[in-house]
């Protein structure tokens, strides 16, 4: 599933011409006074664009991550210039600032703090710049709040919407790996007692406005968590001994990609693709490794023609695509 520079280029078209573009905006925005009645790129002066932040943030991870797979290509330096004056101290001590108001305790919880962890991580790897240095102190500021919100999160949230719980968390333990252990054993110690004994899934999905596969999040975090000797068997009880990905997990319809709600389920069918293939690499020698690359492939090849084309799903799709491409062979 390599991503071609043809693809590369149309992806980091459609980024650049929506991370920068301060409306439409959905900017979930708790306003405390009237002081606190601004426009979006007065809140956010570096992440104002794409509708709202936290689709901002991943199309940042987006641009940078194909900045990087293809430095020639001819969107490249205008990815660079462009983050040059995105990225600079200045606007995200302004981020960090709002992420401090008392009225922003809950705000972009965890399904932004996890893609900005991701952001963060992805601009580590530009080193020539000095992006992941500016963006550090609000990486970190997020990380403490994800171990602080661990503590008092009693039970997963297992919507296939932007609370889902295991998505944001493996962005968070991804990150966390070489920079925190703190987060890390907190991480995989929730996990652990959220899903470890789980097995035998039958929940209705999908639903009709997700794009994340409750299930095959949980599962992709459990990978990353448990020993591949413990997987295993884990993931057969779970979703593969009752036929559920046999049976249940195929591409889904989406009836009208106007729509913001409906768009999402051409993330779910992406998203699960990115689930797909990494679950199959973990369990290489399964019986069903042949049947979960399958239905990633047929997943992938039912979105990827609509990741472009409308506002309502470019404006966040690409991202979900990079993941599905990225994903383990």
């Amino acid at each position: 599933m390599a991503l071609s520079e043809e693809t590369a280029r149309r992806f980091a078209r459609a980024a650049l011409g929506h991370v920068a573009r301060e409306y439409p905006n959905s900017p979930g925005h708790v306003l405390g006074s009237d002081a606190d009645a601004l426009v979006p790129r007065a809140l956010h002066p570096a992440f104002f664009g794409s509708y709202d932040w936290h689709s901002c943030v991943h199309g940042w991870w987006t641009l940078l991550t194909l900045r990087r797979l293809h430095p020639a290509m001819p969107e490249a330096p205008r990815i660079a210039a462009l983050a040059e004056t995105t990225f600079t101290a200045q606007k995200l001590a302004v981020e960090l600032a709002y992420f401090e108001r008392p009225e922003s305790r809950g705000f972009e919880r965890p399904y932004g703090w996890g893609w900005l962890l991701a952001l963060h991580a992805e601009a580590e790897r530009h080193g020539n710049a000095d992006w992941a240095a500016h963006l550090e102190p609000l990486a970190r500021a997020l990380a403490e709040r994800f171990s602080q919100y661990l503590r008092l999160l009693t039970y997963p949230i297992t919507v296939g919407t932007h609370f889902n719980t295991a998505f944001a968390l493996t962005l968070a333990r991804d990150w966390a790996e070489t920079r925190d252990p703190v987060l890390l054993a907190a991480a995989d110690e929730w996990a652990m007692a959220a899903f470890g004994q789980r097995r035998d899934y039958a929940g209705w999905e999908p639903g009709g406005d997700e794009f994340l596969s409750p299930v095959l999040t949980a599962a992709l975090l459990m990978s990353r968590v448990m020993p591949a000797g413990a997987f295993e068997p884990w993931v057969e009880a779970l979703v593969l001994a009752n036929g559920w990905v046999e049976r249940e997990c195929r591409p889904v319809t989406v009836s009208d990609r106007s729509d913001g709600k409906i768009a999402h389920l051409d993330g779910l069918n992406l998203s699960r693709a990115w689930c797909l293939r990494e679950i199959a690499a973990c369990i290489p020698r399964h019986p069903a490794a042949a049947l979960l690359l399958a239905r990633a492939e047929a997943h992938r090849r039912a979105a990827m023609p609509h990741v472009t084309g409308d506002y309502m799903g470019e404006h966040w799709l690409a991202s979900f695509a990079l993941l599905a491409a990225l994903a383990a062979a």
